[in-house]
């Protein structure tokens, strides 16, 4: 499936990682910006210090040709009072470069992080997606994911 003229290289990411990391964040912005127009230009969506020193956080990546491709974060985070599960691992920096989108790097970073959190006892999972997003709706729906809560907004500003 992956080109075989490319070696891709998957592992956790490291502070040394972070300047190429903060370069796809903006790559994720740039993405998410069609889907919802009141992203701010300067727009910071991610804590990477915490996420890459926290041990309640896994950020992983691939690598093609010592460039980052894609990434992704599970972080333990609270569940609501409301769940029968305390914890959770929240999915985010879900991303893959354009040119090496179909070859299943989604697939197998959400995998490798999933496989982190359950190691930790975590076996429940949530991320967000725009509802426009259907591409993002589809590979996550393919890993097993289903819609379930809708978010909705209104601006009133005229």
């Amino acid at each position: 499936m992956i080109n075989e003229q490319h070696h891709i290289h998957f592992r956790a990411a490291t502070l040394e990682d972070k300047a190429a990391l903060l370069n796809l964040e903006q790559a994720v912005v740039d993405a998410e910006r069609p889907y919802n127009s009141q992203i701010k230009a300067d727009a910071h969506y991610y804590d990477l210090d915490n996420l890459l020193q926290s041990e309640q956080a896994s950020v992983q990546m691939a690598e093609c040709n010592n460039q980052i491709i894609a990434t992704g974060y599970v972080q333990i985070r609270q569940s609501k009072q409301s769940l029968e599960h305390d914890l959770h691992g929240y999915l985010g920096f879900m991303f893959v470069s354009p040119e090496f989108r179909g070859q299943g790097l989604n697939q197998k970073i959400t995998q490798r992080l999933i496989d982190w959190a359950e190691s930790k006892g975590i076996f429940d999972f949530y991320l967000d997606v725009y509802n426009d997003n259907q591409a993002a709706i589809n590979a996550y729906q393919k890993l097993g994911f289903k819609p379930s809560l809708l978010e909705m907004k209104v601006n009133t500003k005229k």
